[in-house]
């Protein structure tokens, strides 16, 4: 068995003396993981950093083995980031969501072109921290707990909209609210794409990307703890906001 791609790398571990396993998402062949030969030496270390973009070749006798990778660099995003907090925060937490999200070996090809997306803003504060938090919507969609943020769902009325039920994600206004507001969440601007995303709005809109992926995407998974990457990010986020 042997297939050509293109990846990111999600997670890298050491493997006997010299080499690593490294796990890479990829367009074609989703998250899959591999043997690097030699993948532990000064070389290649640099090269295998989360975040990093590779090209890989898998090989293996069949299918179901482990394989082993051939990597090629592409584009070094780690180094080009480095004493870059926020930036490095940034792919710690986008590899560590995806490393215990994807279904492994199940294409995403969107997910995959957004995420590279993302990714090549790292060097640019001004515009990472909104494009990650939509990046976290776009994730909650792939995975099947989409927001529905275009319409009150108890009125069908598309404005004043000011929550979004904690059980279905689906908006509401402050009409359709009524008595149940205080077990709503709130709704704010910056995920209608509204607003200056300063840090309040910032904080509100993490804590209700946050909810459905803790409370719905991680137990459809085998009850999952979110990965501290994810919370280490957004304090920095919305602190330097």
């Amino acid at each position: 068995m042997e297939w050509a791609d293109e990846g990111t790398v999600l997670s890298l571990r050491r493997h006997g003396e010299t080499s690593a396993i490294i796990e890479v998402f990829t367009s074609g062949h989703g998250r899959h993981a591999g043997v690097v030969r030699g993948g532990a030496s000064r070389r290649m270390a640099p090269v295998l950093q989360p975040g990093g973009q590779v090209a890989v070749t898998w090989k293996a006798r069949l299918d179901e083995h482990l394989g082993t990778f051939t990597v090629e660099p592409r584009r070094s995003r780690p180094s080009l980031v480095m004493g870059e907090r926020l930036a490095l925060a940034g792919l710690n937490a986008i590899a560590a969501l995806l490393t215990f999200t994807l279904p492994e070996r199940d294409p995403h090809p969107a997910l995959y072109d957004r995420t590279s997306a993302l990714l090549d803003l790292a060097d640019q504060p001004d515009l990472w921290p909104l494009a990650y938090l939509h990046w976290e919507v776009a994730l909650l969609e792939e995975m099947g707990f989409a927001l529905d943020l275009s319409r009150c769902a108890a009125t069908g009325q598309t404005t004043g909209l000011s929550y979004i039920s904690p059980r279905t994600g689906r908006a509401v206004s402050a009409e359709g609210a009524g008595e149940w507001a205080d077990r709503l969440l709130p709704l704010p601007p910056v995920l209608l794409g509204d607003g200056d995303a300063g840090p309040d709005d910032m904080k509100l809109a993490f804590d209700v990307t946050g909810h459905f992926i803790s409370k719905s995407l991680l137990p459809s998974l085998g009850d999952r703890p979110v990965p501290p990457a994810r919370q280490r990010l957004v304090d920095l986020i919305c602190r330097d906001d």
